[in-house]
């Protein structure tokens, strides 16, 4: 060993210390210089949870490699106890890491126990920030001189750490605005091109309500059938507020299983169930400081309506698995085709939900309702497919096909008109495009059952009404079969999962108890 100057040792220790930020490396550089004057073989850096109990391994250094990990060991009652009372000695010599309570789990998880070790707490302004171990090398232990000399290097190796902390914060900051970005990246080229036609027309209204409360945070409800552009209406909220800047995020509540619904709206900590092994921010939480748009609102589970309230009502949210709730700044715009009122009276949406984001409603009327916006969508929808399916020229509408347009019913609203406008230039590239399908069923019909009536459905039938009672038309005629090619789901053009599920909601039996009731039925 050679002779020891303190003031060199510190000073050159130091700089090693603190020539890294990765706090392995640091780690590293300073056991290559320490070992020519103490007999160390490896250094590590631990954290405390006192929580939980566990004594956490972050960084390990050795003369051959240097690693960031994380390795826990639980501690026993009784090392715990032992923290507590040497909580006042700064530095420690352990004659034998396999004798001493404390360092004995993690002296095993790294194969030290009968080494001994210099332990070292790291303080900066009273405050624990973690522990520092060196190992002896194995061919000599350590004496009290070594801890005294390794004792100069406290508070270096704690500036050191709490560099090294932050750095890893900010990284992973940087990680997760990079996630953001992607994110957003995909939402704004999925929202391209989104024009509102039929602002100064059919949709004049509903654009005049859009300007009054986009400038405010008030929350928005939408109202509308399916397909009549309830996302581009929140889209131009958003876009026309101060939030325009922040995220947009949607969340399409009918589409999310139940069993998934908290963990995608709320997130959730690592470790908080089975699979979860990261943490994961939610999509309120992507929201912070925009807009988040809930569409089928009428479709939340019960008690993620709960925890939306909580949101809306403290502006905090809790992730499954977390301790602490989590602050949230954002804009609430929901959008459903659900008379919510009567789901109320059902017991399937919750009323003071109801009236919080009830505040600004906008009801967004159905194409049959404007058809004078009819031709402006034609020739963009035209344009915008032409474009996608990358042809040379846009193609001519044939003679007297915009009547045929203009008189049908448009039951599925703009988004069946886009669809129609697709198959048309699917069918015929070149032009001129016609539109003879339109309110033809393409999906062949299983034997006996009926087709849909093209006449409004009577006044005195709620739409759930009619919806069960057409899904027992079909079920009937399936055999009360909901999957496969000659299912009910295939007839409905639906996934058999959501089927099921509207049918949970409706009454309709399913499943086992269609079985047993028919076989009651015939005995």
């Amino acid at each position: 060993m050679k002779t020891i100057d303190e003031n060199d040792f510190f000073r050159e220790a130091t700089l090693r210390i603190c020539g890294s930020l990765e706090i392995d490396k640091a780690l590293r550089s300073c056991l290559m210089y320490a070992r020519d004057f103490i007999p160390c073989g490896c250094m590590n850096f631990h954290v405390y949870h006192r929580d939980l109990g566990i004594v956490e391994t972050v960084a390990r250094a050795t003369p051959e490699e240097n690693r960031a990990l994380s390795l826990r060991a639980p501690l026993s009652p009784r090392a715990r106890d032992q923290i507590i009372a040497q909580r006042s000695i700064r530095v420690r010599l352990i004659p034998r890491l396999g004798d001493d309570a404390v360092t004995r789990p993690v002296a095993g998880q790294l194969n030290a126990l009968d080494h001994s070790a210099i332990v070292m707490d790291l303080v900066v302004e009273k405050t624990f920030l973690g522990i520092l171990s060196v190992f002896d090398n194995g061919d000599r232990p350590f004496n009290d001189d070594h801890a005294r000399l390794m004792g100069l290097l406290n508070e270096p190796f704690a500036i050191a750490f709490v560099n090294s902390h932050r750095y890893r914060e900010l990284r992973n900051l940087r990680d997760l605005l990079a996630d953001d970005n992607r994110y957003f990246q995909d939402e704004l080229r999925r929202l391209a091109g989104e024009d509102i036609i039929g602002a100064d027309f059919g949709l004049r209204e509903v654009m005049e309500g859009v300007r009054q409360v986009a400038p405010l945070d008030s929350p928005v409800l939408l109202l509308g059938e399916t397909g009549t552009g309830k996302e581009v209406a929140a889209n131009a909220i958003h876009n026309s507020s101060s939030r325009r800047k922040a995220p947009f995020i949607k969340v399409n509540c009918g589409a999310i299983p139940p069993t998934l619904i908290d963990s995608e709206l709320f997130g959730h900590e690592k470790g908080a169930f089975t699979g979860a092994l990261s943490q994961k921010r939610g999509r309120i939480e992507r929201a912070h400081g925009g807009t988040l748009f809930l569409d089928e609102i009428g479709e939340l589970p019960p008690e993620a309506q709960v925890r939306l309230l909580r949101v809306l009502q403290e502006k905090e949210i809790d992730r499954i698995g977390g301790a602490e709730p989590v602050t949230v700044d954002i804009r609430i715009i929901a959008a459903t085709h659900r008379n919510l009122e009567n789901l109320i009276a059902k017991g399937r949406f919750r009323e003071d939900l109801y009236f919080r984001i009830k505040v600004f409603p906008i009801a967004i009327p159905p194409l049959r309702r404007r058809r004078a916006d009819i031709p402006d969508l034609l020739q963009h929808f035209i344009r915008k497919k032409s474009r996608e399916m990358k042809l040379g020229a846009v193609p001519a509408l044939a003679p007297g096909e915009i009547d045929r347009l203009m008189a049908y019913a448009w039951p599925g609203n703009v988004r069946e008109l886009e669809n129609a406008v697709e198959r048309a230039l699917i069918l015929n590239r070149r032009g001129p495009l016609t539109f003879g399908d339109i309110g033809a069923d393409p999906v062949p019909r299983a034997e006996g059952v009926p087709a849909p009536s093209s006449g409004d459905a009577p006044a005195s039938k709620s739409l759930d009404a009619v919806m069960a009672a057409h899904i027992r038309t079909v079920l009937d005629a399936c055999n009360g079969r909901v999957e496969g090619d000659h299912g009910a789901a295939k007839i409905l053009d639906i996934h058999p999962s959501t089927l099921r599920k509207r049918m949970k909601k409706l009454g309709i039996p399913f499943g086992r108890n269609v079985r047993s009731t028919r076989q009651r039925a015939f005995s």
